[in-house]
């Protein structure tokens, strides 16, 4: 399941009403709230700018709403396991997509080269182990490569876009409105021409990672063979879930929280090597 927001906090008041009852005492009882116990990040790194092109190690702890490390992560089948890495620049201009393991006492560390300069969005996308009424959870940090940053424009809508040969095309008209599930229907032929075969990727044969212009508003839902389990993504009261029966074909999951311009990153391992098309949307 993917939500663009899922609290983690659990806030706790009690309120001594009776105290103040009856007192004539102008000025009412003083309560205290302590602050919301969330999840957030312990020893983040790297605390400063980085360069680019440059192998760059990024490394944290997720420290639970009960101040310890989270070590237990969900494993099994389907792609809702672990930690995603999810890394966009701010112009939606580049995507690094990573699943690192988990090391001794919940610390998470990974390699990552960042290929150009500007302002970076890192989603840590959570699935912690018996989780609950919290299946998952996103956490957020900034991260500015050095050099020159010049956005490039998003590109306007364009239904078939070719990555290293392989030619994505969507069919149709998206009509897509924000909280409303829909199912977009995309081919993937090879550089022959020829149906894509689809190889298993972080257990799904596809991911569709989301991102809203200006806000960077995160979804991703996956797509997976028919009766795969745990392959559904939720938000509110809807569900939606990608299925893929033949190669060549995927039916992509859409659910996205918000009106606006988002750019679909559809990733899918073709011939040993992940590929990433990238679709302008628009939602109403």
């Amino acid at each position: 399941m993917r939500r663009r927001i899922v609290p983690a906090a659990v806030l706790a008041a009690t309120a001594a009403a009776a105290a103040g009852c009856g007192s004539g005492s102008p000025a009412g009882p003083t309560i205290t709230v302590q602050a919301a116990r969330v999840y957030h990040l312990s020893g983040f790194t790297p605390a400063r700018p980085v360069a680019a092109n440059t192998p760059t190690r990024l490394s944290f702890t997720i420290v639970q709403p009960n101040g310890k490390p989270l070590t237990a992560y969900r494993h099994g089948s389907g792609p809702h396991n672990g930690v995603h890495l999810i890394i966009v620049r701010r112009d939606l201009g580049v995507i690094i997509h990573h699943h690192p393991p988990v090391g001794a006492g919940g610390r998470l560390t990974d390699t990552v080269a960042f290929p150009e300069p500007g302002p970076y969005r890192l989603v840590i996308d959570a699935y912690p182990k018996n989780a609950g009424p919290v299946p998952s959870f996103q956490l957020f940090e900034p991260i500015r490569v050095e050099g020159a940053y010049r956005p490039r424009p998003l590109p306007p809508f364009r239904p078939s876009e070719t990555v290293d040969g392989f030619r994505f095309t969507l069919h149709g008209t998206p009509r897509l409105h924000a909280v409303q599930a829909a199912l977009l229907d995309f081919t993937v032929t090879t550089p022959t021409g020829k149906p894509a075969a689809f190889t298993p990727w972080y257990g799904a044969l596809a991911h569709a990672i989301f991102f809203r212009a200006g806000s960077l508003d995160y979804f991703h839902t996956h797509v997976c063979a028919p009766g795969a389990s745990g392959c559904a993504s939720v938000l509110g009261g809807a569900r939606v879930t990608g299925t893929s029966a033949t190669p060549g074909r995927l039916q992509v999951g859409v659910l996205l929280p918000v009106p606006g311009t988002w750019r679909l990153f559809l990733q899918c391992r073709l011939n040993g090597k992940v590929v990433t098309a990238p679709f302008t949307l628009h939602v109403s």
